[in-house]
Formats: C-alpha cells, sequence, structure tokens
C-alpha cells in the first residue's frame, strides 16, 4: 500500500449505509463491505445474520489523510448512525449491527477515544455513546452482491427509506467533504 494511505474499519449497522455515506469523500480511495469482530473464520452473511459468530457488519476505508484525517472520518460517522443504541440501527436489530471502531494504530485508538469523550462531555446525542473502540480483528470481505451496494440498487426501498435520509444529512452537513464525482 502506498505509504501516504490509511485504513479505517468502521461498524456503524447496516454496511450497505456506510458504505453508501464514505463512497461519497473527498480522500476516500475505496470502500469495501465486510465482517469483522466474531469468532469464526470466513463468516457468510446468512451465518452474520443469526447474531451467533459475534462479527459486525462494517466497512473497510482507505483514505488520504493528506485529504481527509480519521477525526474528519469520525466526524462523518457519529453524524450518519446512532451511536447511543445498542446493537440497533432503526429497525435493523442484532449484535452485527452494533457501533464499534476498529482502530488500525495506537493513534486512531487515541483519536476515537478523544473524540467519544469530547461528545460525551457536551452531551451531543443526549444519551450515552455505546460505540465501542477494539483492536482491528480480521476483515472478511463480504460476498459480490453486498458491494457497491445502494449504488446499484438506489431505487430498493430499503435504499429509499433508510440510506437516502443519511445522504441527504451528508448532503447538508459535510458539502465541503463530498467528491464532486
Amino acid at each position: 500500500m502506498n505509504a501516504n494511505k490509511e485504513i479505517a474499519i468502521l461498524a456503524g449497522g447496516c454496511f450497505w449505509c456506510t458504505e453508501a455515506v464514505f463512497q461519497r469523500l473527498k480522500g476516500v480511495e475505496q470502500v469495501v463491505s465486510g465482517y469483522t469482530g466474531g469468532a469464526i473464520k470466513n463468516p457468510a452473511y446468512r451465518e452474520i445474520c443469526t447474531g451467533r459468530t459475534g462479527h459486525a457488519e462494517a466497512i473497510k476505508i482507505t483514505f488520504d489523510p493528506e485529504i481527509i484525517g480519521f477525526s474528519e472520518l469520525l466526524e462523518v460517522f457519529f453524524a450518519t448512525h446512532d451511536p447511543t443504541t445498542l446493537n440497533q440501527q432503526g429497525n435493523d436489530r442484532g449484535t452485527q449491527y452494533r457501533s464499534e471502531i476498529f482502530y488500525t494504530t495506537d493513534a486512531q485508538q487515541r483519536i476515537a477515544q478523544e473524540f467519544i469523550d469530547h461528545l460525551e462531555k457536551e452531551s451531543v446525542f443526549g444519551a450515552p455513546i455505546v460505540t465501542k473502540i477494539s483492536a482491528e480483528n480480521p476483515f472478511y470481505v463480504a460476498e459480490e452482491d453486498h458491494q457497491n451496494f445502494y449504488n446499484q440498487n438506489g431505487s430498493q426501498p430499503y435504499c429509499q427509506y433508510v440510506i437516502n435520509p443519511k445522504l441527504k444529512k451528508l448532503n447538508t452537513h459535510f458539502k465541503h467533504k463530498l467528491n464532486n464525482a
């Protein structure tokens, strides 16, 4: 990997949602949907859905820190999902939908902890943040039909009702961070 690239791994509910959000940011070069934080090797979506493997639906982001920093990714992450609901995002329920940051460097761990501490101190969400901060775990790439999901299936009802509001929020609050493409 090029020396000026970094990896961030975030779980914020359904990976279709988080993938769609982060694909639109300047400095993000790749977003891959997958599974991490669980107990078995090479899990499949049907196994993840049971909630028994311990994996979270997550995204692996390759980004250029000269264009967008890890703290900026966290700003978007916390603004586009609910970090106060344990194992749930909207109607999606189960441990696979938890809010978790899987840091890939000591600096990311420190930045994530400071970021959450600041949000808590300022009572930004009006409820305790349940987002966990964990060391990077093996990341398993999800099946091909889960990659680039929103861009290929944007007219599906789930995309319209769940992902579109997140993208609207992104466009409203982070327009200056969006790709022009």
